[in-house]
């Protein structure tokens, strides 16, 4: 298989993706915030849980619901920072099928993420129990810059291992 179909199976699948992913993140957003966070609350328990469960289960349940709440808003956060990584993968492959200037793919896809995030968190100010932050904004698009440098490391990588071995990289 030449090297353009496989670009366009790639940025084929990348945006197929990409929509399963918005729709995920619009979906979160359009939840009120007594759902959204009993949602994260409710993972924030389980973890401390399992955690207590496969440390011998002696934290008593008002240590492990003080535990769970302590670390509820960081698991938000990290949620926040992971999808919009993926976010960040998604962008760069689907950007790297019409060209292959890494600055240039890299720029793009953290200009992409930064107008999602703020148009997620503008969503987010018109749902009762919620509203806008311009530090997710700023969180999300960190974690998009990381998913992108990432992803166009692996790139660069693969691209480097596929250029034939007797020729130095500078000339493939």
């Amino acid at each position: 298989m030449n090297n353009r179909r496989i670009k366009k199976k790639t940025a084929f699948t990348a945006g197929i993706l990409l929509a399963v992913l918005y729709t995920a993140i619009f979906g979160f957003s359009e939840q009120d915030g007594e759902t959204s966070g009993g949602i994260s609350m409710s993972l924030s328990r389980y973890g401390v849980d399992l955690w207590n469960r496969l440390h011998g289960g002696r934290l008593s349940e008002f240590m492990r619901m003080e535990l769970a709440e302590y670390f509820e808003h960081p698991l938000r956060k990290m949620a926040h920072f992971a999808e919009y990584a993926v976010m960040g993968i998604l962008v760069c492959c689907f950007l790297y099928a019409f060209t292959e200037a890494m600055k240039r793919i890299y720029c793009c896809a953290l200009l992409w993420v930064f107008i999602s995030a703020a148009l997620d968190e503008l969503h987010q100010y018109f749902v009762p129990g919620r509203w806008a932050s311009f530090w997710d904004v700023l969180l999300d698009t960190c974690g998009g810059a990381v998913g992108g440098a990432l992803c166009l490391l692996a790139l660069k990588k693969i691209k480097k291992s596929s250029l034939p071995r007797n020729l130095p990289a500078s000339e493939g």
